[in-house]
C-alpha cells in the first residue's frame, strides 16, 4: 500500500500551488513561520495519525463505547492517541504563542487535522469538539469562566461538548425544553434531557465542559428565547481544583451505524434538582453564540466527510493497481494474464468519479480554511468583512456538499472491491458507514439548502454572492490564457450565468412571501450551486496545473495531467448535468410539494 491517509503531493499542491500558503507568512500573525515549519507540523501530524489513530481505528468500529455503572468505557488504545494528539500540540494549532498554542494559520492547523479525521474519525471526534467549545467560551465567556474552564480546556485537561439535540424536537431548536433557574449565586440550576451528545462522557479527560442550550424563565418564545450556559460534569472550585460531581446523569448510549468509537450519549441534566450552570453571555442571546460553535462543526464535518472519502479512495485506488481480474474486451484470448482492474474502463469510470469529488472538496474545505484566515489577519477592515461574508456564504456548501459527494466517492470505492468491498475484512465498508453520519450531523442538506436559499444569499445586501461571481469571473478570465482550458470553462460559465439569473428570480419570490413555493426545491439549488463552486474550485486547480506543466518539471507530469483529467471529468460530465435541477427551479416545480400525505 502507498499513502493511506491524503496525498502528500496533492496537499503540497494545494498549499503551496493553489492557496498560496507561504503567503500568510507576510502578515504579521504568522511572520515566524515558513515552510519548514509547516511541513514540520504537518509531517509531525501524519505520523501520529498512523501511529497512534489509524490502528485502532477498526476496533474502535469493532468494540464500541459501554454503558457500566453510570459511565462510558472506551477502548485502552483511544487515551495515548488523544493524549499524543495534545502532547504534539495540535490542540491549540491556530492558539497564538502566549495562550500556548503554535500559533499556525487555520489553513495549516486544518491541513494537520485532516490527517487524523482521515485516520480515525471516530477517536478524532474527542479533541474536535473540545476546541470549539473552548473557542466558544473564548470568544463570549466572561473572565472567570475564562479562568475556571477554558484554561484548563487549552492545557487538555478539561474536554468540551455541545448540547443542543431533545428527544421531541430533533433539529427544531426552537421548541427545546430544558430550562435553567437562577440560583440567587449569579450560577443556575437546570433541568432537561438532551440526546445524541457526541462525546458526552468518556474517561478522556478529568473533566467535561458542556455547552448547553436552555431557557430562562422569562424567555419569549422561539430561538429568540434560548440562553447558553456551560455545565461540567464535575463542579470547579475556586481554586482550579475539582468539587463535587455536578447534576448531570449519562442516561445511555446510543448505537450508530457508523463512528462507533465516539461516545454518542443521553444526557439528564438536574434529576435531583441540583444541576449547575454558567450563563454565557446576555439572557436569550445563546443561540446566536452557539453558531460560532456550529458553524466551525459545519467546516469540520465537512473536511471530515472529504477525508473519509480520501480514505476510501485510496484504499481503492492501491486494490485496483494490485487485483488482476478479467481481460480488456478486444483480448479474446483466454491464456493471456489478467489484467489488473485498473485497466478496465469502467474501474477508471468510478475512480476518476472519486478523484473529482474527493480532490475538489478537499479544496473547497482547505479554501474555507484560509478564508479564516482572512478574516483575521487581513490589513483592512473592509477586506476581513469581504471574507467574512463570502465564508458565510460558502459555510452550507463546505458542509453539506462533501457529506453528500465524498459518500458517492465511498460507495464506488466499495464497488471498485467488488465482493470483497461488502465485507468487514476490508475497510471501505466502514468509511462508508462513518461516513453515512456526515449528512445528518450539524444539519442535514435540507436544513443547510433552507440557510443558504434562506438567509446567506440575501445577507448584507447578497453581498457574499456578489463576491463569489466576481472571484469565478476572474478564474474564468485567468483560464483564458490556456487553451486547452475552454473546454472546461464554458460549462462552468454557462451553468453561473444560469444559476444567477434563477437565483434572482427565487429572492424576488422570496421577497414578496412566496415563501413555501420557493423553498420546497431548496435541495435542488444547494446541489446546483455546489457544483458550481466545486466547479470553479476545479478551473483554479487546472489552471495550477498548467502552469506547473509549463515548468517543465518532469516528475510532476504525471500528477499534473491527472488534475487535469480530474477538472475535465467534473466540469465536462457533472457540471452540465445541473441545468436540469435549474430547470425544475425555473418552473418552480411542486411535484414534491404538492404531495398530499395520503397519497402515500
Amino acid at each position: 500500500m502507498s499513502e493511506t491517509l491524503l496525498s502528500s503531493r496533492n496537499l503540497a499542491f494545494e498549499l503551496y500551488e493553489v492557496l498560496d500558503a507561504e503567503g500568510l507568512t507576510q502578515r504579521e500573525r504568522f511572520a515566524e513561520h515558513n515552510r519548514e515549519t509547516f511541513d514540520a507540523a504537518l509531517s509531525t501530524a501524519r505520523n501520529i495519525a498512523e501511529k497512534f489513530f489509524a490502528p485502532h481505528n477498526r476496533k474502535g468500529d469493532e468494540n464500541e463505547p459501554r454503558y457500566e455503572n453510570g459511565q462510558a468505557i472506551l477502548i485502552p488504545e483511544v487515551k495515548p492517541a488523544v493524549d499524543a494528539f495534545l502532547e504534539a500540540g495540535f490542540l491549540n494549532a491556530a492558539r497564538s504563542f502566549e495562550a500556548g498554542g503554535m500559533q499556525l494559520p487555520t489553513l495549516l492547523s486544518q491541513a494537520c487535522f485532516a490527517h487524523f479525521q482521515s485516520a480515525n474519525a471516530a477517536t478524532t471526534s474527542y479533541p474536535f469538539l473540545t476546541m470549539g467549545a473552548a473557542n466558544l467560551i473564548e470568544s463570549f465567556g466572561t473572565d472567570e469562566q475564562k479562568r475556571r474552564f477554558l484554561q484548563p480546556m487549552i492545557d487538555g485537561r478539561f474536554f468540551g461538548t455541545m448540547a443542543l439535540t431533545e428527544p421531541h424536537a430533533g433539529s427544531s431548536l426552537s421548541d427545546l425544553r430544558t430550562r435553567a433557574e437562577p440560583a440567587g449565586d449569579g450560577s443556575y440550576r437546570l433541568k432537561g434531557n438532551k440526546i445524541f451528545i457526541s462525546g458526552g462522557d468518556h474517561p478522556l479527560s478529568e473533566n467535561i465542559v458542556h455547552m448547553v442550550l436552555a431557557k430562562l424563565p422569562d424567555a419569549p418564545p422561539g430561538v429568540k428565547g434560548i440562553s447558553l450556559f456551560i455545565v461540567p460534569k464535575f463542579l470547579v472550585n475556586d481554586d482550579g481544583s475539582l468539587g463535587p460531581r455536578n447534576d448531570v446523569l449519562l442516561a445511555g448510549l446510543f448505537h450508530k451505524m457508523g463512528w462507533r468509537g465516539t461516545t454518542s450519549t443521553a444526557l439528564n441534566f438536574g434529576d435531583n434538582g441540583a444541576c449547575v450552570g454558567y450563563l454565557v453571555g446576555k439572557p436569550h442571546q445563546g443561540l446566536s453564540y452557539m453558531f460560532q460553535m456550529m458553524n466551525e462543526a459545519r467546516i469540520g464535518v465537512g473536511m471530515g466527510a472529504v477525508m473519509l472519502g480520501y480514505a476510501g479512495y485510496l484504499y481503492s485506488l492501491d486494490y485496483a493497481r494490485e487485483r488482476p481480474q478479467g481481460r480488456l474486451p478486444d483480448s479474446k484470448d483466454p491464456t493471456t494474464a489478467p489484467v489488473a482492474i485498473i485497466q478496465h474502463a469502467d474501474v477508471r469510470r468510478m475512480l476518476l468519479t472519486q478523484k473529482a469529488y474527493v480532490e475538489g472538496a478537499f479544496d473547497l474545505g482547505l479554501y474555507a480554511a484560509r478564508l479564516f484566515d482572512d478574516t483575521t489577519t487581513l490589513d483592512g477592515e473592509a477586506e476581513r468583512q469581504q471574507a467574512h461574508e463570502l465564508l458565510d456564504l460558502l459555510t452550507p456548501i463546505v458542509k453539506s456538499w462533501p457529506s453528500e459527494f465524498c459518500l458517492k466517492a465511498n460507495e464506488l470505492a466499495i464497488q471498485i472491491l467488488g465482493g470483497h468491498g461488502y465485507t468487514r475484512e476490508y475497510p471501505v465498508e466502514q468509511y462508508y458507514r462513518d461516513n453515512r453520519l456526515n449528512p445528518i450531523h450539524e444539519g442535514t442538506h435540507g436544513i443547510q439548502s433552507l440557510d443558504l436559499l434562506g438567509r446567506k444569499l440575501a445577507q448584507n445586501g447578497g453581498a457574499g454572492l456578489k463576491r463569489l461571481i466576481r472571484l469565478i469571473a476572474d478564474t474564468g478570465v485567468r483560464a483564458q490564457a490556456h487553451a486547452s482550458l475552454d473546454a472546461l470553462r464554458l460549462p462552468l460559465e454557462q451553468l453561473v450565468t444560469r444559476l444567477q439569473s434563477v437565483t434572482l428570480g427565487l429572492l424576488g419570490d422570496l421577497a414578496t412571501g412566496k415563501v413555501s413555493t420557493t423553498l420546497a426545491n431548496s435541495a435542488l439549488y444547494l446541489k446546483a450551486f455546489g457544483h458550481a463552486v466545486i466547479g470553479w474550485r476545479w478551473l483554479e486547480q487546472a489552471i495550477r496545473a498548467e502552469e506547473g506543466l509549463a515548468r517543465g518539471d518532469a516528475g510532476d507530469r504525471d500528477f499534473y495531467l491527472g488534475k487535469l483529467q480530474a477538472a475535465r471529468y467534473f466540469l465536462t460530465w457533472e457540471v452540465p448535468g445541473c441545468q436540469h435541477e435549474l430547470t425544475l427551479l425555473e418552473t418552480r416545480d411542486a411535484t414534491c410539494l404538492e404531495m398530499q400525505d395520503a397519497w402515500f
